[in-house]
């Protein structure tokens, strides 16, 4: 009989000597230190925190609850935000902006006809249809949320319809001084009127109309 490398044989069968039992499982813990900063952490938040939104809405949210849908340590919330209402701003923001940035069509009709659908897109979302009416309910009773949230959803869409005017400017199609930011009053304000507050159908031929219209009122040649 003898042995090799940690095995007894035994009428020419190997037998393992038995193996030190595995140390207990750690149960998870939040991420610390640099990890708090992770993008995997930014974006599990950021999820966490629309779900909270579409769930409790804005005054019922809170950032323990954000934190445990997450699955993180309230630090690692606190390292990006330092309340719930820049968290919601920046997070809100960041996905009605996303996307936003639109190309060059060669006409004014095309470029309004493109930024109106993909404004259709943003607001026809499940979690906008429910996030945003319960923020502009907390806006007119809180001044800090309506300013911000006002600065906010303008800025991020702001470039777009300055985009598009200075393009159809100097193609000749409006004149010199057009107003951008009526432009993207004239496009947003009917299409939220229509998904979010009437809730009627918004056809083809309704953003068809609206494009044309939205020309003409801006002084289309």
């Amino acid at each position: 009989m003898g042995t090799q490398s940690g095995q007894a044989v035994v009428a020419d069968s190997p037998v393992r000597e038995p193996e030190a039992p595995a140390p207990p499982t750690e149960a998870k813990r939040p991420p610390t230190g640099a990890a708090l900063l992770r993008d995997d952490v930014t974006e599990a938040i950021r999820a966490a925190v629309f779900e909270e939104l579409a769930t409790t809405g804005y005054a019922r949210l809170s950032i323990e609850a954000v934190a445990r849908r997450a699955g993180v340590g309230k630090t690692a919330v606190y390292r990006r935000w330092r309340s719930k209402l820049p968290m919601v701003i920046e997070v809100v923001s960041e996905v009605v902006s996303a996307g936003i940035v639109l190309p060059d069509t060669g006409s004014l009709q095309e470029d309004l006809r493109l930024l109106i659908q993909v404004v259709y897109r943003i607001l026809r979302h499940p979690l906008a249809a429910q996030i945003v009416p319960d923020l502009l309910a907390e806006a007119a009773r809180n001044p800090e949320i309506a300013d911000t949230l006002a600065r906010a959803l303008r800025e991020s869409q702001r470039e777009s319809s300055a985009a598009l005017v200075r393009r159809a400017v100097a193609r000749g199609e409006l004149p010199t001084g057009t107003d951008s930011e009526l432009a993207l009053d004239l496009i947003a304000g009917p299409l939220y009127w229509h998904l979010l507050v009437t809730r009627e159908p918004v056809t083809r031929d309704y953003l068809e109309r609206l494009a044309r219209s939205i020309a003409a009122a801006l002084g289309a040649s």
